[in-house]
């Protein structure tokens, strides 16, 4: 909602929100849809019926990232902005990592999906919504540690803090560099 926020300062915005069918994700819908409506901005969603079947192999984070990007493809030829931020990166590269990948979310997918707030920490954007009053809601989900982002995000990052207390600068500057680059 932040990134939203300031988007459309400038820009003419358009949102696409897309709903994987969970209780959360209703609630969402509702308040996005609402919010959109009361600040005259184009709004258009879906809710995910079985876009495909799932792969044996492929983790329930990885299919609804799937499922979610080719939805937001299919939807418009315009370029697609997302509000991934730092926080995000770090949780990415940190589990990427153990993999043996080590990646950074990249900047763009396909030319058209545009993250331009990877280098912004989660807390400067809630900060933003707090100074600014956009409203905006947490994913209850969020805090299920059965997702490994989240295991990542709330047992692990606790303790990569404490072992790099600066994993955020160094993430930040890969960020930029891989910008750099584009």
């Amino acid at each position: 909602m932040a990134a939203l926020d300031f988007l459309k300062r400038k820009h003419d915005v358009f949102v696409l929100h897309f709903n994987h069918g969970t209780d959360y994700g209703f609630k969402a819908l509702e308040f996005v849809s609402n919010y959109c409506a009361d600040n005259d901005i184009g709004f258009l969603t879906n809710v995910t019926g079985q876009e495909r079947e799932k792969q044996a192999r492929e983790s329930q984070e990885e299919y609804w990232r799937s499922i979610r990007y080719d939805w937001l493809e299919r939807c418009t030829e315009r370029q697609i902005v997302t509000a991934h931020h730092l926080d995000d990166c770090v949780e990415t590269w940190v589990w990427s990592s153990m993999h043996g990948t080590g990646k950074i979310i990249p900047y763009s997918r396909n030319e058209r999906v545009l993250r331009p707030f990877r280098g912004t920490r989660k807390r400067d954007l809630e900060l933003w919504a707090n100074l600014n009053n956009v409203p905006y809601i947490e994913d209850d989900t969020n805090t299920d540690t059965c997702y490994t982002r989240n295991y990542i995000r709330h047992e692990m990052m606790p303790h990569v803090l404490k072992v790099n207390p600066g994993i955020h600068k160094v993430v930040a500057k890969k960020v930029k560099e891989e910008l750099s680059n584009v």
